[in-house]
């Protein structure tokens, strides 16, 4: 089981590149707003139950797929000094099970992330849509830092497209197109 994390700020097309990936693997993408809308229709967003539920939610999801060798996609914007618990939760729970955490940092430029925050496509989710928004989250959080205890996978995609990305990472970690998986499976 692989677990392939991509995280980054918002706006920084972590969604559009693991959607690329899941096409182009057939590695199921459980990304974050699942989460959260599913908590957001009872609870408050930021409540203590909805943090609290939202958290446990997608940790037990993902070991629940590490524990039945189901490889997944999950996005998150991390924060340093903030999600550092949370992530390091997830990827024990992972390696616990025999899987493999595989973290890939989207970085991009900030006018290109400002621009993003404002694409129509962030309306299907419960996402910042404005750049006031957004620049108060960067000043509030580190959004920009990598993972301090596991090594990432870098990827600027100021100019990248989503589809040169998610190749990167299964280059990068040696993951094989989802047509050489059905075919290596005698499917």
């Amino acid at each position: 089981m692989d677990l392939i994390y991509i995280y980054g700020p918002p706006g920084v097309g972590k969604y559009t590149v693991a959607k690329e990936l899941s096409r182009l693997t057939g590695y199921r993408l459980f990304h974050n707003q699942l989460s959260i809308e599913f908590v957001r229709s009872v609870f408050e967003f930021g409540s203590e139950p909805f943090n609290r539920l939202v958290l446990g939610f997608r940790a037990e999801v993902i070991e629940e797929a590490a524990r039945s060798g189901m490889s997944l996609i999950f996005t998150s914007a991390y924060a340093k000094g903030v999600n550092d618990s949370i992530i390091k939760d997830i990827m024990d729970r992972v390696e616990s099970n025999g899987g493999r955490f595989c973290p890939v940092q989207l970085h991009c430029e900030e006018h290109e992330l400002m621009r993003r925050v404002e694409l129509p496509s962030r309306n299907d989710f419960y996402k910042i849509r404005k750049r006031g928004d957004l620049d108060a989250l960067l000043k509030k959080y580190n959004h920009t830092s990598a993972l301090q205890f596991v090594k990432s996978l870098y990827i600027d995609n100021t100019s990248v497209a989503p589809a040169a990305a998610a190749m990167a990472i299964m280059e990068h970690y040696g993951i094989p197109a989802a047509e050489t998986l059905a075919q290596t499976s005698g499917q």
